[in-house]
């Protein structure tokens, strides 16, 4: 399930069962100036006050104030337009922040909604980037190490003109050195690659293609390098009843025939040897 569908479901929840037969808002929102948007938001949170929680009323005249105060979400979202999640997302994750911030808001303290409800969009959003963006999770303290880092790598990097040492890193940071190894290892996993990427500009073979493959017969190979030595030490008759049962792949009564043995004894020598080829190969 999509950002954007999680987040269309949370506020249909909100909306009423049935449209409310007066339209609380006089026009469209993108086309109201800065001092009426705001105006009517005070309007409306006059209004909410008198409400119930819970009611359709309540319901509708908070998605008027989500609608209205729409374009500060798209004020917050456009400052992450570098980022690789499409604006839609970012817009519907600013969305939940919008309605955190009208739940919260206290009118009575004289501050005004959309000093409040800024920084409660743009942390929503970054929280989802934060909680999202890593391909691996790590610790949020690495995380945030890692911007540290990252701030600290440039400004060292101007003022030396090379790349800065792991102590110099820590010294900038105050943090020990291990931390700064920590960070730098974190950064790996903030994105992550693909076993389908080329080599080089050269070589279109991926990474995929050149990495080696467990051989299914080494072990079998390995099993028989170390029985060669055990497989020598065995007499002339064990070693010609395993080639008859493993190579010719003779039954234990067509063997005793070959040899000239009883079935009951070629079962009986079979066990011995396979019990003294298995303590070699575990010894």
């Amino acid at each position: 399930m999509t950002v954007e569908t999680v987040e269309r479901n949370r506020l249909e929840t909100c909306l009423p069962a049935e449209p409310l037969p007066q339209p609380l808002l006089p026009g469209d929102p993108s086309t109201m100036s800065l001092g009426e948007v705001r105006e009517m938001t005070d309007v409306l949170f006059a209004r909410l006050r008198g409400l119930e929680e819970g009611t359709r009323e309540y319901s509708y005249v908070r998605n008027t104030l989500v609608e209205l105060n729409m374009g500060l979400v798209r004020h917050a979202a456009s400052r992450f337009t570098h980022r690789s999640e499409s604006m839609d997302d970012i817009v519907q994750v600013g969305v939940v922040g919008l309605i955190k911030a009208i739940n919260r808001f206290e009118p009575e303290r004289g501050l005004e909604f959309v000093t409040y409800a800024l920084p409660t969009v743009s942390g929503e959003i970054k929280r989802h980037f934060r909680d999202t963006s890593w391909s691996v999770h790590v610790p949020r303290r690495l995380q945030e190490l890692r911007i540290e880092l990252a701030r600290a790598s440039e400004a060292l990097h101007g003022e030396l003109g090379r790349e800065p040492s792991t102590p110099e890193l820590a010294a900038r940071m105050g943090v020990p050195a291990a931390d700064v190894v920590q960070a730098q290892i974190a950064a790996n996993a903030y994105t992550a690659g693909t076993l389908e990427t080329p080599g080089s500009d050269e070589d279109d073979h991926s990474l995929h293609d050149r990495l080696g493959k467990v051989e299914p017969a080494l072990e079998t190979i390995e099993n028989i390098l170390s029985l060669k030595h055990t497989v020598a030490a065995l007499s002339e008759r064990e070693r010609t009843i395993l080639h008859l049962r493993f190579v010719e792949e003779l039954t234990q009564t067509q063997i005793g025939q070959r040899i000239g043995v009883s079935q009951m004894q070629v079962s009986r020598l079979l066990t011995n040897i396979l019990a003294t080829l298995r303590q070699a190969l575990v010894a």
